[in-house]
């Protein structure tokens, strides 16, 4: 299965929201839409889930406009959507019956989530009586009970214990395995970029960056080095004008312009006792701060 958005537009009123958005994932894969808050990433999700349509554009799969009566969609909002005074397994069985499943296949699919989110012994109580990180437990479970061609997961670690987000995380991991489509759209970045082969950065209503997220970092200058050693102070003392210390046993290392980086690696590791030298990559907490700088928006009303 392979996901389209092309080219999409949204106002509301006069405000034009989104501009021309597109972006693209497979299956096996997870993307990350990622946003300043006000970027129009939730806008995005729900034209993609048809919950209102776009003013123009398309969503395709295939290269097929999607068809929602035989493409399922499995959502996690960021903001709880359960009703916290019924019983947790009563309004599960609900949410997977309005998908489409039968309630002797609903009932039997919540009993096996309520299994792998160890909450077995949970299923008859209100869902208000739960702790914050077994509601969000129970959200996630409204998201996969029907088994859906694609996942949507609005902020899913929020309020988790890691504990509970490391039995959130290995649930996604098995769904990406599994051939399915899943989409985050998150500010904790490092899950993004934990699970996420792609990114689609979103700023002011357009795209800033989309694509494979080891390719955007490998296009970065490569003449940096991080290196981790207990002879740090002696590593500075002889190369000072090329190091800088990012923690007491760790320093970053900038490569001449005449030289390999690998060349320096080896140098480096035969002159002292190293525990890990690597190229320095930029996080994708870097690239997001960069692609949705406001600085070169300011500059332009300067030069206007």
């Amino acid at each position: 299965m392979f996901l389209e958005i092309k080219n999409v537009y949204k106002s509301y009123g006069t405000k034009e929201v989104l501009k021309g958005i597109s972006f693209e994932t497979g299956s096996g894969t997870a993307l990350g839409i990622l946003g300043r808050n006000g970027a129009g990433k939730t806008t995005i999700i729900r034209i993609l889930m048809n919950v209102f349509a776009a003013d123009r554009g398309e969503i395709l799969i295939d290269g097929e406009p999607v068809d929602y009566r035989t493409v399922s969609f499995g959502y996690l909002p960021e903001e709880r959507g359960l009703y916290p005074k019924r019983t947790i397994i009563e309004q599960l069985v609900y949410f997977a019956e309005l998908k489409g499943m039968t309630r002797k296949e609903a009932v039997k699919a919540v009993e096996y989530w309520l299994r792998r989110m160890e909450l077995s012994d949970q299923g008859n109580r209100k869902l208000e009586t739960l702790s914050k990180g077994n509601q969000q437990k129970i959200q996630f479970i409204t998201a996969l009970t029907h088994d859906p061609d694609i996942i949507v997961l609005d902020e899913p670690f929020s309020g988790l214990d890691p504990v509970n987000a490391g039995v959130l995380k290995e649930i996604v991991r098995e769904q990406i395995e599994e051939g399915k489509i899943v989409i985050f759209s998150s500010h904790q970045m490092n899950y993004v970029e934990e699970f996420c082969d792609r990114i689609a950065i979103i700023h002011q209503g357009v795209i800033s960056i989309t694509g494979d997220l080891y390719t955007i970092k490998r296009e970065y200058l490569r003449n940096k080095l991080v290196i981790r050693s207990k002879d740090i102070e002696q590593i500075r003392s002889i190369y000072k004008d090329n190091t800088e210390k990012m923690g007491s046993h760790e320093l970053q290392f900038t490569v001449p312009a005449n030289e390999k980086a690998q060349d320096v690696m080896v140098r480096i590791i035969n002159e002292f006792e190293i525990d890990e030298i690597r190229v320095y990559e930029p996080s994708l907490n870097d690239i997001f701060i960069e692609y949705t700088s406001e600085q070169d928006d300011k500059e332009g009303e300067g030069a206007a």
